[in-house]
């Protein structure tokens, strides 16, 4: 059997110096929260368009926002460390702004592990659909600034991004 224990605090690193996955099954089961954000960056004319429902592709917010919500739950199919989780509630809120849409995503659980990975892709999928659904009036837009912003539970315990 392989020498679990990490090398150097890396707790996803063995001594031997190969990835794994890390046992939390001795974790206490905690209520756990986690908030990201992320903006796609868009021209004046796509912006406009998501104004005034004229997308070609139809209702992109709706779709960035049910794919960012379907993403959630396919997070460690796409992140390879991170564990399955019972993820209990997910909001997703697309805001139209000047210069693009800002993203925000808080996923809930009550579970062993933290479920920062779960926002965060919720948010990059989540943009990358709006991405797809705008490129027809902007071949340029840009995903940016995606970040955990606030989490809470577990043994590290709180924490919030301040306000800028």
């Amino acid at each position: 059997m392989a020498d679990d224990s990490p090398r150097s605090g890396l707790t996803h690193v063995r001594a031997d110096g190969t990835a794994h996955m890390v046992d939390v099954s001795a974790k206490q089961v905690t209520a756990r929260r986690a908030e990201a954000r992320g903006r796609v960056l868009l021209s004046a004319t796509a912006v406009g368009a998501l104004r005034d429902g004229t997308v070609p592709k139809g209702d992109a917010l709706a779709v960035a926002r049910v794919a960012a919500i379907q993403a959630v739950k396919r997070t460690p199919d796409l992140v390879p460390l991170a564990h399955p989780v019972a993820v209990h509630a997910v909001e997703v809120d697309l805001t139209v702004v000047d210069d693009g849409v800002d993203l925000r995503a808080e996923v809930r659980t009550a579970d062993r592990t933290g479920i920062e990975m779960e926002a965060l892709t919720a948010v990059t999928v989540g943009a990358l659909a709006l991405v797809d659904m705008v490129k027809a009036v902007d071949k340029h837009a840009r995903i940016t600034d995606v970040r955990v912003t606030a989490k809470s539970g577990g043994r590290s315990g709180d924490w919030a991004e301040e306000a800028p």
